[in-house]
Parts: C-alpha cells; sequence; structure tokens
C-alpha cells in the first residue's frame, strides 16, 4: 500500500550536530506508525518539521505523493497535519469551544457568533464520545479531558495526519483505555497516526508498524509488529542487546533487610507481609489501582499506618513519619518526582544535598565546601548530565532529574531502597542507567524494591515479583517462575490463581 505520509531523506543540522540525518520512511494511511528512539535519538526535532515548527536543512515531507514545505503550524495545520504534544498547547484561559476553533471562530456579521460555536464544538466532543461542557475554561479540566480538547482541536481542522508525543504519561490505565479506543476510531476513519511512547507494552497494544531513530539515523522500519519482540526493538533503540539494558547478574543473598508484617492503612484491603533481603531486587508488579504505591508510603511512614511492624535489619522500627524511615535507613523515590522527588526550582546541589545537609553543617550553617564536594561526587558517580552545579533541577531532563533524586539518597545512610516507578518517563539509555545504579546498590547489600508498571522492565532486573490486586498481595514469584503470562494472569482482577507470598 503507498504512503499516505512520506519523510524524504530529512536532515536537521544544528551548530556543530546534525539532529536528524537522512530519515527516510512512510506511512501508511488508516494505520497507527510508532516512532521510537532514547531522549536525542531525533523524535521531536522529527515532529517538529512534520507540524511546521521547525524547517528542515535537508530533504523534507510528503503527502500523497506531493512534496510540501511548511514554514509554519498554521501551514502544516491548513494541510491537515497536526501535532499533539505532552503540553497540549492549548490556551488554558480560554473555554473549550475557543480553544477548538481558535484561529476560525465562526462570525456572523463581524462577531463571533456564540451559538453556533458552541454547537460546533459539541458535536465534535461527542463524535468523541465527550460530554465536556464546551463553556467551561480548559484549565479546570483534569489531563485526560485537556488531551480530548486537543484531538478534538485537530479534528475541527479536519486533521488527516496526526501526530501524538507521549500522551500517556500522566493517565491512569483507564483514561489510556479510554485514549486509544479514540485512536482506534481515528485509524478506522482512514485518518494517518504517528506514536511517540517510552512504553513498549503500549506500542504492541496499539500501533501496526515502527520506524526507530538513534542518533539522528533511522535504524529501521517494521512494516508489521507481528512477531516482533520487545528486546529487539529495545536492541535497535540503544545499539546493543537488552540483557546488556537490564545487566541483571545473580548474587548471593544476605539476612532480611526489611520485613514488613500485617501492616495495614489506605490503599490496602487487606493486612500487607512480605521481606526483602540484604542484596536482593524485589519487585512490585500490579494494574492501577493494586496498592503498589499505597504499600511503598506506608512503609516509609508518607502515609500514616493503622497497625502492622516493619523490621529493618532485624530490628522494630516505628515509623511514624519519613524522618522516623530515613533514622532506620529507608529511602523512598516517589513516583511523581515533579511534585514530591525535587524542588524544581532549587538548584541540582541544593536538591543533592537535602538529605545529608544537616551533617554538612557547622553551628548552624551549612559548610558550602562540603556541600560541593558531595554533589560533585554524586554527579560523577550517577553521570547527571547538567551545565552547572547551580543549575536548576526542572531545567534537566527527566533521567537526569531522576538520578538527582536517587543520589539525595546515595550520600547518606541506606539499608533498604524504595522505588516508585522509578523510570516513568524517561528514556531507553536513562532506563539502563537507572537499572545499573539498582544492581549497584544491590552488590553493596542494599535491599531494594522496585514497584513499576512495565512489567519487561521488572521481569528484566529483579530477582523476585511480588503481585498486587485490589489492594492485596497475591503472590511470590521467584525470577524463574514470573512469565508474562503468569504475573498478568495473577494481577487481573477476577484471577482464582493465588501463590502465598
Amino acid at each position: 500500500m503507498t504512503a499516505y505520509l512520506q519523510f524524504e531523506g530529512v536532515g536537521k543540522r544544528y551548530p556543530g550536530v546534525w539532529a536528524l540525518d537522512g530519515v527516510s520512511f512512510g506511512v501508511r494511511e488508516g494505520s497507527v506508525h510508532a516512532l521510537l528512539g532514547q531522549n536525542g535519538a531525533g523524535k521531536s526535532t522529527l515532529l517538529k518539521i512534520l507540524s511546521g515548527a521547525s524547517s528542515p536543512t535537508l530533504g523534507g515531507v510528503a503527502l500523497q505523493g506531493r512534496s510540501r514545505v511548511f514554514r509554519s503550524t498554521a501551514d502544516a495545520l491548513a494541510a491537515g497535519v497536526s501535532a499533539i504534544h505532552q503540553d497540549l498547547q492549548l490556551v488554558p484561559q480560554l473555554t473549550v469551544e475557543e480553544n477548538l476553533y481558535l484561529g476560525h471562530l465562526p462570525r456572523r456579521f463581524g462577531v463571533v457568533d456564540r451559538g453556533r460555536l458552541r454547537d460546533s464544538a459539541r458535536r465534535q466532543l461527542q463524535a468523541l464520545g465527550e460530554e465536556i461542557d464546551p463553556r467551561v475554561h480548559v484549565d479546570s479540566l483534569p489531563l485526560a479531558a485537556r488531551q480530548m480538547v486537543a484531538i478534538a482541536m485537530a479534528l475541527t481542522r479536519d486533521a488527516k495526519v496526526i501526530a501524538f508525543d507521549e500522551p500517556t504519561s500522566s493517565l491512569s490505565r483507564r483514561e489510556v483505555e479510554r485514549l486509544f479506543s479514540v485512536i482506534l476510531e481515528l485509524k478506522r476513519q482512514g485518518r494517518v497516526v504517528l506514536y511517540v511512547s517510552h512504553r513498549l507494552e503500549e506500542i504492541f497494544e496499539i500501533c501496526d508498524a515502527a520506524s526507530v531513530l538513534r542518533d539522528g539515523r533511522l535504524v529501521r522500519t517494521l512494516d508489521s509488529l507481528e512477531g516482533v519482540g520487545a528486546e529487539a526493538l529495545i536492541s535497535d533503540m540503544v545499539g546493543r542487546e537488552i540483557g546488556d539494558v537490564f545487566r541483571y547478574a545473580e548474587r548471593s543473598l544476605g539476612a532480611p533487610a526489611l520485613e514488613v508484617r500485617g501492616v495495614t492503612g489506605p490503599g490496602l484491603r487487606g493486612p500487607a507481609s512480605f521481606s526483602v533481603a540484604q542484596g536482593e531486587v524485589l519487585g512490585l508488579f500490579g494494574l492501577v489501582g493494586a496498592g503498589r504505591t499505597a504499600l511503598l508510603r506506608l512503609v516509609f511512614g508518607a502515609t500514616p499506618a493503622s497497625g502492622g511492624e516493619v523490621r529493618v535489619l532485624g530490628s522494630q522500627v516505628r515509623v511514624r513519619s519519613p524522618r522516623d524511615a530515613i533514622r532506620a535507613g529507608l529511602a523512598y523515590c516517589p513516583e511523581d518526582r515533579q511534585r514530591e522527588g525535587v524542588i524544581g526550582s532549587a538548584s541540582v546541589m541544593e536538591n543533592l544535598s537535602l538529605v545529608v545537609r544537616r551533617q554538612l553543617s557547622r553551628l548552624g550553617f551549612v559548610d558550602q565546601g562540603r556541600e560541593r564536594e558531595t554533589a560533585l561526587r554524586s554527579v560523577a558517580d550517577l553521570s547527571v548530565k547538567t551545565p552547572s552545579l547551580r543549575e536548576t533541577v526542572r531545567n534537566l531532563s527527566g533521567g537526569n532529574q531522576q538520578k538527582v533524586v536517587l543520589g539525595r539518597w546515595l550520600a547518606g545512610r541506606i539499608e533498604v531502597m524504595l522505588l516508585d516507578e522509578p523510570t516513568r518517563g524517561i528514556d531507553i539509555g536513562a532506563k539502563s542507567e537507572i537499572y545499573a545504579l539498582v544492581h549497584a546498590l544491590a552488590r553493596k547489600r542494599v535491599g531494594v524494591v522496585v514497584s513499576s508498571s512495565e512489567l519487561t522492565e521488572l521481569l528484566g532486573i529483579c530477582d523476585r515479583l511480588l503481585v498486587l490486586r485490589q489492594g492485596r498481595i497475591v503472590a511470590s514469584l521467584a525470577r524463574a517462575d514470573a512469565s508474562p503470562a503468569a504475573v498478568l494472569t495473577l494481577a487481573l482482577p477476577g484471577s482464582a490463581q493465588e501463590a502465598a507470598p
């Protein structure tokens, strides 16, 4: 089948570097085509060129065999090409209906026809199965609803080509399923969908074909994903075998580093008990709402437990707050690093020294020389990419922000590291570096607990998996027994299978 959208030898040069170098591939009409690669592979640059936000140095884009030059996003929209970015690029102070028809509001006698605007907006939203009130302001809507507004906005311009850039990074599983149903409807209508995501399980669920970029060049295009494994795609993206990405190696395990006995509290439907040994990497897997985050927060004292017992290195500890947990040698990296992990307005150095600031102080004043030495050591050990220690953390990439969160704890005493979605929203190269750090901690006899919604990740790095379902731990599986089918069967609601943890 002839491609509706064709990238023709696209190259983009910035001072001293080619961000894209001769990228050519086609996307069929009525298909969902994945665009894969690490951060810096060229995906965003390619989408900017497609949407008219940037001009290519070489090559270009063709629609239905006709070469097109987009000098602006308005040019691309006029040609039926729209890109839906992570930040959605809506105007939050305007209403839904005003956003949908921004730039082409219906008018009558020179003024905006509000009745026609509202009717048109409501029809467009209902076509997506949405009952959003067109009169409400966009900033009052939850993220999933704003995303539907962005899709409806593209459709009001009769977009034939729609590109999605990491659309599910902050959505629940139910919201993801709703988005996927809309994307499949767009496909059924014969539209062309480009889909960018770090989550490989989504690629296999929603996409028909894929193109992989590495270092600005096209590695290969797969016209069908049937029979293709995640391992092959990861190898394409990083240029090495999947074993080198996860870096798993067996270790001898020590005595229990952490023992959780009958802990109860918000988010759990029954008492939770488990242990993790010194040098062990224990995975927590479950669907959204299964209780993974709730369990970690209860253990760390971020949420007060209503019952149960926590032991560290065999000694019972009273964890009434995170301060108690830290004193006992527990460290916690939360799922939402933007809100709970880093102080975005503070510098890299200030973030890295947060946990040990008291130890770095003399007579109530922080010893800035020691603080700088500590931060420099962490930056070097973790390969944090930052212009300087004084760089504001919010300006770093997601992967480097996560390294800063981890580095903060590494400066102090750790017996148990609790990691909640440690690689969410970061590329496969940065993920590999996080995995290396996890294994380095395990080799130092730290007990590591990793909660993740990416089963491939847990199967790749963990010695053992706990499966949670509807607020309860339902199984403990050794690495050798943790096949994807077995784990997913246990995690699904209504499953009768259960293995004692």
